[in-house]
């Protein structure tokens, strides 16, 4: 047994598993645990999942949302605690891997296009209702 081998199953263990389906161009929640003194809330942050990065353990994920017409990127590791769960909002449509050119869209040309395209729904991956 090779020294990458031994790593990957010690991490295997502690890589979170509980999250939905979600890819590149979905809107999604994320639900971020807060902690202010001996108090803890949760906050949630929506916006299009716009980088998925490294693996395992090494995760990352960048999302990116508007606010007054300001553009405001978080990125998180995918396996921190501070994350309480991710939601999926819509499934957004995307043929790249990563979605930065969306920096530069302002106004409609900044929405992408729905995956469903009239489907109901995408099979085994439900989408949270409002």
């Amino acid at each position: 047994m090779g020294r990458q081998q031994i790593i990957e199953s010690i991490n295997k263990d502690a890589i979170r598993d509980d999250f939905p389906r979600f890819d590149i161009g979905d809107t999604i929640n994320v639900h971020q645990r807060i902690v202010e003194g001996d108090k803890e809330r949760v906050q949630v942050y929506q916006g299009v999942l716009i980088s998925r990065k490294g693996g395992g353990m090494h995760e990352m994920i960048t999302v990116r949302r508007i606010v007054d017409n300001i553009g405001v990127e978080r990125t998180w590791p995918l396996n921190s605690p501070l994350i309480a769960k991710i939601e999926v909002v819509r499934r957004g449509d995307a043929r790249r891997a990563k979605l930065y050119f969306l920096r530069d869209r302002v106004g409609k040309s900044r929405r992408l296009r729905d995956r469903r395209r009239g489907l109901k729904h995408v099979a085994g991956e439900p989408t949270v209702q409002k």
